[in-house]
Formats: structure tokens, sequence, C-alpha cells
């Protein structure tokens, strides 16, 4: 069984930063595609960044250059840094990763439980 647990939500003030973590657990054989989602009320979720295993990212628009993703291989980890925290970056975010759990290369994408960030004006 595997699970996402994330941690670092909470309120801050805008201009404020936050950092996120999401640890993967349980039986892993290797991690492909680790990201970030975001979904704000009455709203789509949507993609705020992920990260392959060798480093490589991609942003939303809307994030680039205040938030960054990184990823610990060794601890199954990936953080998102957010810096210059605006009032329309409020949302629930949930971390998701590619997992091999068999060793087969099958990959199957896992979801964390979402960890509330508001971001006051």
């Amino acid at each position: 069984q595997v699970q996402l647990v994330e941690s670092g939500g909470g309120l801050v003030q805008a201009g404020g930063s936050l950092r996120l973590s999401c640890a993967a657990s349980g039986s892993i054989f290797r991690i492909n595609l680790m990201g970030w989602y975001r979904q704000a009320p009455g709203k789509q979720r949507e993609l705020v960044a992920r990260i392959t295993s060798g480093g490589s990212t991609n942003y939303a628009d809307s994030v680039k250059g205040r938030f960054t993703c990184s990823r610990d291989n060794a601890k199954n980890t990936v953080y998102l840094q957010m810096n210059a925290l605006k009032p329309e970056d409020t949302a629930v975010y949930y971390c998701n990763a590619d997992i091999d759990y068999s060793g087969s290369y099958a990959y199957w994408t896992y979801w964390g439980q979402g960890t509330q960030v508001t971001v006051s004006s």
C-alpha cells in the first residue's frame, strides 16, 4: 500500500512564503513524475508544478518565478516552495506521484489528502 502525506499548509499574508512537503511511503520500487495540483472553491483542480525523477520541472504560468518544485529521491519526497504568495493562490493543494509499487515498470497515480493554503490580503 502506498501513501502520500502532505504537510506545510497554513495561513499567510500576501507576499509571504510557505513550503509544502509530500512524502511517499509504502511499497515503492520507483517514482516517475511527482507534482502539485490545487483546487480553489468552485474551480477545477489545476496543475501547479511537476518534476521528473531527473529533476526537470514545469510550472503553471500563474506561478512561474514565484514557486519552486524540488524533490529528494532518496526520501521519496517532493517539495513546493511558494514565495510572493497572492490571495488568488488560496486553494487546497494536492500532491501526486506516479509510482511503480511492484517492480514491473507499471506506474499508478497516487494522490495526497490535500493541505489548505490560505493567503490573506
